[in-house]
């Protein structure tokens, strides 16, 4: 059975232009790449939880903040990997300089899950973002325009 995560594509309206809040893997190995390996804030969840539940929680875990308003399905993308990433936008603003990530353990140092976040607008998300999750910043643009 293939690996399956959700996430939670959050966005913004700053006058015309829209944002979408990703977030930058930790760890050593991710440390000095920056185009092409963000992403939206998820994690894998099991066949007995709710996918927008799981997408709630890994949010809550990956940057220490609470999504809230409605959430509007997106639709599911395979990774180059085989992982299938389900997604829901939300609407809502938070600050990326107060991120709390959970860690976890590599050679036996702590890592943060998430390094930084920051808001792009869909132009500069697009070069940023994996690209197996660009069809996320697409199905939004077109939803909203």
């Amino acid at each position: 059975m293939p690996q399956i995560s959700a996430g939670l594509l959050m966005y913004r309206r700053s006058g015309k232009l829209l944002e979408v809040f990703l977030v930058h893997p930790g760890g050593p190995f991710w440390a000095h790449k920056d185009d092409g390996v963000w992403s939206i804030p998820k994690g894998e969840f099991g066949p007995d939880e709710d996918p927008l539940a799981a997408a709630q929680r890994e949010f809550t875990e990956e940057t220490g903040f609470t999504a809230a308003g409605d959430f509007v399905p997106l639709t599911p993308l395979k990774q180059p990997s085989g992982k299938v990433v389900h997604a829901w936008a939300v609407e809502g603003d938070c600050d990326p300089a107060l991120v709390r990530s959970n860690t976890f353990e590599f050679k036996g140092r702590d890592y943060p899950e998430i390094d930084r976040a920051a808001w792009f607008g869909l132009a500069e998300a697009r070069k940023k973002i994996l690209r197996g999750q660009v069809g996320f910043l697409d199905e939004l643009d077109a939803q909203l325009h």
